[in-house]
């Protein structure tokens, strides 16, 4: 049981339609946020190399390939988050064209995407001792760049050790892209497996940094974690 924001029940708000749209914390004002009509709530979508921390009744959503998506929230309050990170760590020793072609906003790396994503939970009145985490991603969807996505996997594994964090769940590897849903005010991750996309598209999206999916993928089945 959680001490955050009490959930309203989905289908009533579906029913009278969107609710005014809550607040974001500051520093977060440019995440695109939208009614979602299916889970009835604001959502909140974020691309490779953002993250998004909430306080309220509000959902995250991503779409990941070879990219990680760590789900934290503090179990008590209810503040919690998601990151989505290209590549696991900037550590100045070079990588080949990968490495520099996607070199930019510092939260693409996973080294930066967990610290941001953990120390604006804490900084808006979590505690440590209470986080929880959740794992997505990490597709070998790149053909030729085989082992990104496992990379991404060991980062975020080790980082989750030694920071004496609790991993709850992960769904992690295998070779297709997941659209991810995450409701931090009361721990829920629920999963889509995209089955059908081209492997191009999802690699055109993680090299550029594409605002959105171009196209629909054939879905598969919801996995609650």
């Amino acid at each position: 049981m959680t001490n955050g924001p009490r959930a309203t029940n989905s289908s009533d708000r579906t029913r009278r339609g969107p609710a005014q749209r809550p607040p974001c914390l500051p520093g977060f004002e440019h995440v695109n946020r939208y009614w979602d009509n299916q889970h009835g709530r604001f959502a909140a979508k974020i691309l490779p190399g953002e993250y998004y921390v909430t306080c309220m009744d509000e959902m995250v959503v991503t779409v990941l390939g070879s990219c990680v998506s760590a789900c934290v929230r503090d179990s008590r309050l209810g503040i919690g988050g998601m990151n989505h990170f290209m590549l696991p760590i900037n550590n100045g020793t070079g990588g080949g064209s990968w490495d520099a072609e996607m070199l930019g906003n510092s939260t693409r790396y996973g080294s930066f995407a967990m610290e941001r994503l953990v120390n604006d939970i804490l900084r808006n009145g979590g505690r440590r001792q209470n986080l929880e985490v959740k794992v997505f991603g990490g597709g070998r969807i790149l053909a030729h760049i085989t082992d990104i996505g496992q990379k991404n996997i060991a980062f975020v594994r080790k980082y989750v050790q030694a920071e004496g964090l609790r991993l709850l769940a992960s769904d992690i590897g295998d070779i297709y892209p997941r659209k991810v849903y995450y409701l931090p005010a009361i721990g829920k991750a629920f999963v889509k497996k995209l089955l059908g996309r081209k492997n191009d598209t999802i690699l055109e999206r993680e090299k550029a940094y594409l605002d959105q999916i171009a196209a629909k993928p054939v879905q598969g089945d919801i996995e609650l974690f």
